[in-house]
């Protein structure tokens, strides 16, 4: 299971979607996100989820990554469909009636569209993760937040931050997996025994990971303090952003589609 999980990797690549500007991609990445809770009927999420399915291919990203980035949140998904399908209530008569539980159609109608979302807003949020880098995306953070340096905010370190933490995700995974192995093979019981034992075998990995966690931080703050890191005044960059015709046709040609999706809401209303 924690090797399955692939938030914060990068896998390069010289596809269209990947030579995308990575501030367009985080706009339509945030539009597309926006879109999946405005999206209220399955044909509108069903073509959202063909969307995702065209933009996977055309960024050579094998779609087994989806599979493997939803394996972590399975459980989630299952407690929000479980959720809704038994505490959503309609006005016909219940499909299904056993003492105090009662399934309607409305509520299988919206545990599915839920369940869907979650789905959709993982594998669209792991796209853009998927195909741009750290540096990349700390660039067009600290871009795209630029204006809330004339309220002086701390722009550059605010875009620093939340890409290494991103960055650090697959690393803190792996230290996880290491640290489990070792405590199986020392006798640990992990996978056995009753939910306040599997807690209680969980210290042993917590601690050393936390340990782990912080010296990582302090070795990085070492190493940029050795090469005269003073945060981001004055500096500049080795690739500068910007925009051409492509990331525009791009841009058009998603917002056309998602006012295709959105548009979907209206035809269902006039059935």
């Amino acid at each position: 299971m924690i090797r399955d999980i692939t938030i914060g990797q990068h896998f390069p690549g010289n596809s269209l979607v990947h030579r995308l500007d990575p501030r367009m991609k985080i706009i339509l990445t945030i539009g597309y996100i926006v879109l999946l809770f405005l999206a209220a009927n399955p044909a509108g999420l069903l073509l959202s989820g063909l969307l995702l399915v065209i933009l996977y291919r055309s960024s050579n990203i094998p779609l087994k990554l989806i599979g493997k980035s939803l394996k972590p949140i399975f459980p989630i998904i299952v407690f929000t469909v479980v959720l809704n399908l038994f505490f959503v209530t309609g006005q016909s008569q219940p499909l299904v009636e056993f003492g105090f539980i009662k399934i309607y159609s409305e509520g299988i109608r919206y545990a599915i569209l839920m369940g869907a979302r979650i789905v959709l807003l993982i594998a669209g949020t792991s796209l853009l993760t998927y195909t741009t880098s750290p540096i990349s995306l700390t660039d067009a953070i600290e871009r795209l937040l630029s204006p809330l340096a004339k309220l002086h905010c701390s722009v550059h370190e605010l875009a620093m931050v939340m890409t290494i933490a991103l960055r650090f995700i697959p690393t803190l995974i792996e230290e996880t997996d290491k640290i489990m192995n070792a405590q199986k093979a020392r006798g640990a019981q992990l996978d056995s025994g009753t939910l306040q034992q599997r807690m209680k075998a969980m210290v042993p990995i917590l601690i050393p990971l936390f340990v782990s966690a912080f010296r990582r931080a302090d070795e990085l703050a070492m190493a940029m303090e050795c090469r005269c890191y003073r945060g981001g005044e004055g500096r500049t960059r080795l690739k500068q952003l910007r925009l051409t015709s492509k990331d525009w046709i791009c841009f058009v040609v998603c917002v056309a589609a998602f006012a295709a999706i959105w548009l979907t809401n209206f035809a269902f209303q006039s059935l």
